[in-house]
């Protein structure tokens, strides 16, 4: 159903139309982009004149694509004896392979001709375009197109070239060609994206891991990371489609880091494209019983760029861990908070979760002792600049009403927390998984304490501080006549009370009491909330429900796969089977790839997930998302130098093995599998491999 194509290589990427063709949108990012940066707002392919009309699209590589063309209408197609065939990757470079065939049995005179335009556009500006500060300077030279832009240090440049001699000009290349009869002719364009520093060479040359690569070489290192990665066998082809997608998708995510030159995720395409703090956390969560070598990365850049200060204009305070880190022109001048921006109230307890969870699955001792400090000050916001009211609760406010995050919880959008009528409470606001990871945080940094950091009185001090706060607020945030948690307290410390997914994310935590976590689980899994496809955002019977609204009733596979795993730590193990099954089922859908959310509707009414418009596909919480619907279903657990396997399988899935699971014991294999003819789970097997 997408209309558009997609290939990326990290955070450099290209999204064209089904033709190939590239034309400037004003409300979608398509063009060339690498680090924020539009590098082609123009690529249009015409023969004589006329535009093509698509055949077919081979787009099952990430970082290659096919387009079959003909010229003209589709509406008015005839047999044609011309046809073309545009083959590209992305690497670094673009480069575009064209072939424009002749199966007649007269030699053809044709003019092909392609258009180029770069707008140099930030990332920001496509959703809301303004006027560039400096003028494009465009040089046509020894058979070069080149774009520049330059406003102060901040330089990028656009240089296309062509491996057969054409008639060059401002707006594009011009080939005046005579095709032979069954035969073709073939150039090679590339596209090269500069990003000129002080010095006036690419910063990115300088970084060991950055080195334009070939179609060939990309699909050489894809198969290196799979084969390194753990091997999965079901019989539920959902299961395993979505698990080859999820390792592809994650592959094609990584980018290489500016400040430490290390490979790190990007959270999604197209708007997200860098390192976001939450999505990146959750994500290296999500995912490290398959890659445990994504999170040092992640962990070490997240605490080299630790908040130090306060500064306003970036919701900066000392040991909070950053949002989002931005490259582009917006961020380089300040007219955005984003080099790097705080607006995010959990991603510093989520730094603490990792870094404790990483420590658990690995037993790598030197990555927690190498960033205690930064863990201490991390545990320390907590109870000072992020409990904004001295209540004990973590709240946000953001400092910069003009460009910062209202909502600075997961759910970010502006009409994300409300009231169950629909009102919106005022600032500051303390949801309520905030507090579940807050207490979860303290209880994995006494666990580090004890383990790694040698300071059992920190250990204990931060254990009677998580009982304290568990108590509080099963008392505060207890909706007695609903039973449920509120959504949130507003700043009077009245309940924000909406029933939504965030009580899921409570069940993780651990927060939740024992009593109470049979009255969650039903609600998770009744009507109002799942949908059949997932458990929705917003429960419906809410004054702001609505299946296509973005965090207010859609279904995220990001949220539903945290919840799986809070719902299986509590013991309702047959619940976390039905939301990974309904995963799976939706991911069939989409050829195996999770989208970042779509729409709530119920499944009886709509047979299928039905998309949601602007969801990022691939998104980096949703590529995971199957890792750790896997990890739940097989019951996987570290138990000291050991991996416990505890497999609950849902239906429609008879048999499942995961082989060459990495952690501290070494690799082991998982296997689990239903009795015949019951709907039992055999106990599973882990074996040293």
């Amino acid at each position: 159903m997408n209309p558009l194509v997609n290939i990326l290589d990290g955070n450099t990427f290209l999204v064209s139309d089904r033709q190939g063709d590239v034309d400037p949108s004003p409300v979608f990012p398509t063009g060339l982009f690498s680090y924020d940066t539009r590098f082609l707002s123009v690529w249009q392919l015409t023969i004589n004149g006329d535009r093509l009309t698509a055949l077919s699209v081979d787009d099952l590589q990430y970082y290659e694509s096919r387009f079959f063309l003909v010229p003209g209408e589709p509406t008015h197609y005839v047999d044609t004896e011309i046809s073309a065939i545009r083959h590209r990757s992305i690497g670094g470079s673009f480069v575009e392979d064209l072939a424009v065939l002749n199966e007649g049995n007269e030699p053809v005179d044709l003019v092909v001709r392609v258009e180029m335009g770069a707008d140099f556009a930030d990332l920001f500006d496509v959703k809301n375009p303004t006027n560039k500060v400096a003028p494009i300077s465009v040089v046509v030279q020894d058979g070069l197109l080149c774009f520049a832009y330059r406003r102060g240090s901040f330089q990028r440049e656009t240089v296309v070239s062509s491996s057969v001699a054409g008639d060059v000009d401002e707006h594009g290349m011009t080939f005046r060609i005579r095709i032979p009869a069954h035969a073709e002719w073939r150039t090679r364009f590339h596209v090269a994206t500069n990003i000129v520093g002080a010095q006036g060479h690419d910063f990115r040359d300088s970084l060991r891991l950055h080195r334009p690569r070939s179609a060939t070489q990309i699909g050489e290192a894809l198969s290196t990371w799979l084969s390194e990665t753990p091997r999965l066998i079901s019989d539920n082809e959902s299961i395993t489609t979505a698990y080859r997608r999820s390792l592809t998708d994650l592959a094609a995510l990584r980018y290489t880091s500016v400040s430490t030159g290390t490979q790190l995720v990007a959270a999604g395409l197209p708007w997200f494209m860098t390192l976001f703090g939450r999505d990146s956390l959750f994500t290296c969560l999500q995912s490290l019983s398959f890659l445990p070598h994504l999170a040092p990365p992640i962990i070490t850049t997240l605490a080299l760029t630790q908040g130090s200060r306060f500064d306003d204009f970036r919701d900066e305070e000392p040991g909070k861990i950053l949002h989002e880190l931005r490259y582009g022109e917006s961020a380089a001048f300040g007219e955005q908070p984003h080099s790097p921006y705080f607006g995010s109230a959990d991603s510093t307890m989520l730094f603490v979760i990792l870094l404790d969870e990483y420590h658990t699955w690995t037993g790598d001792d030197l990555l927690p002792q190498r960033f205690e400090m930064e863990a201490r000050a991390a545990l320390d916001w907590i109870d000072t600049y992020g409990d904004l009211l001295g209540t004990g609760y973590v709240w946000y406010q953001t400092r910069n009403p003009d460009t910062g995050l209202q909502n600075q919880c997961w759910k970010d959008s502006w009409d994300s927390i409300s009231y169950a009528d629909g009102r919106l409470p005022g600032f500051p606001r303390a949801t309520c998984e905030l507090q579940g990871y807050a207490y979860d945080a303290k209880m994995r940094g006494a666990r580090l304490a004890r383990l790694v950091w040698n300071d059992p009185a920190y250990a204990q001090r931060l254990e009677q501080e998580a009982a304290d706060l568990k108590a509080r607020f099963n008392r505060d945030f207890w909706v007695d006549d609903g039973r449920y948690y509120a959504l949130a307290l507003d700043a009077e410390g009245r309940q924000v009370d909406a029933l939504s997914s965030n009580i899921g994310h409570l069940l993780w935590s651990g927060i939740v009491d024992e009593q109470r976590a049979s009255d969650v689980a039903a609600h998770l899994l009744g009507p109002r909330m799942f949908s059949g496809w997932g458990i929705r955002t917003l429960a419906t019977g809410n004054g702001r429900y609505n299946g296509l609204g973005y965090h207010v009733g859609t279904v995220w596979p990001f949220d539903n796969s945290i919840i799986a795993w809070g719902l299986w730590r509590y013991g309702f193990r047959e619940e976390a089977g039905v939301i990974c099954q309904a995963m799976f089922d939706a991911a069939r859908y989409f050829e195996g790839r999770l989208p970042e959310a779509f729409a709530g509707y119920d499944r009886e009414r709509t047979k299928y997930p039905v998309q949601y418009p602007t969801a990022c596909s691939p998104q980096a919480w949703s590529a995971a998302t199957p890792l750790l619907l896997i990890r739940v279903i097989l019951g996987l657990q570290p138990h000291g130098n050991h991996l416990v396997v505890d497999p609950a399988l849902p239906s429609g899935t008879e048999r499942i093995e995961l082989l060459d699971i990495p952690g501290r014991w070494g690799r082991v294999d998982a296997l689990g599998r239903r009795r015949p003819d019951t709907n039992h789970n055999e106990r599973g097997i882990a074996s040293a491999n």
